[in-house]
């Protein structure tokens, strides 16, 4: 009975939100930290909390259906940061790249294939068989041409995609023979936009924070400036759709009131 009026209740929602006069206003990108898979693993009682990261990465099929459900065409997932990669215990370092090797791979490569793949982060910081295998989600969905895209942010980091944008604009400048002053007159923003890891994404709209935590975790840092933050108290594996519907509700009141002030 419950589950019955919760769908009733997503069902109204979104009929609302995809309404002529609120749908123009609806977010193009979102970003989600999905957070607090290991808890929710441990309150459902496994034994190994790590099984949270797979339950969780089987959700993100359902965050895809959702969104297309409200024409968002964008949405970048907070898979692994390099802090992550780097500070946790190897064996769960492991498991969480066993999860995208295997389950999301073959979640996102299923037949009739609907969102683009894309990949930002810095692969040297992955186990190779991991890289390898991003990079092999991504090439087949290349020729994927709904309009619908899905960027895994794997062994990212915020500040470390700045320093990356960064560097990677002074070997383009040294290579055209640029002085040190001639840059220093002319840096400006767009630089850094040029050499993100997806220089064509557009800025997200609003970025869903799962868990109850209220930080950003080195998340979309330099693309995130403007967005409105979203957070949520579900463990990512148990955010419904009516969490989803009610993070776009709010962003969009607040969009119409910024319009209208």
């Amino acid at each position: 009975m419950r589950h019955a009026a919760e769908r009733a209740y997503a069902r109204r929602l979104r009929n609302r939100l995809i309404r002529h006069d609120w749908a123009e206003r609806l977010p193009d990108h979102i970003g989600v930290i999905m957070d607090g898979n290991r808890r929710w693993a441990r309150r459902a009682g496994f034994a190994n909390p790590s099984v949270g990261h797979r339950v969780g990465a089987e959700h993100i099929a359902h965050l895809l259906q959702w969104c297309q459900g409200l024409n968002i065409h964008h949405v970048t997932v907070f898979v692994c940061s390099t802090e992550n990669i780097t500070n946790r215990a190897a064996n769960e370092v492991a498991f969480l790249m066993n999860v995208v090797e295997t389950t999301i791979t073959r979640l996102l490569t299923r037949p009739g294939r609907s969102w683009r793949v894309h990949m930002a982060g810095n692969p040297d910081v992955l186990p190779d068989a991991t890289a390898t295998a991003v990079k092999n989600l991504c090439i087949p969905t290349e020729s994927v041409d709904t309009g619908y895209h899905l960027t895994l942010a794997v062994g990212y980091g915020g500040r470390q995609e700045i320093v990356d944008a960064f560097v990677s604009f002074l070997k383009e400048q040294a290579s055209a023979g640029s002085t040190l002053d001639e840059l220093a007159r002319t840096f400006d923003a767009d630089d850094i936009d040029r050499h993100l890891y997806q220089p064509d994404l557009p800025l997200p709209d609003i970025i869903i924070r799962t868990s109850g935590e209220q930080r950003s975790s080195n998340f979309l840092l330099w693309q995130g400036s403007h967005a409105d933050y979203f957070f949520c108290d579900a463990y990512w594996p148990a955010f419904r759709e009516t969490d989803l519907l009610r993070a776009v509700r709010d962003y969009v009141r607040r969009s119409k009131i910024t319009e209208e002030a």
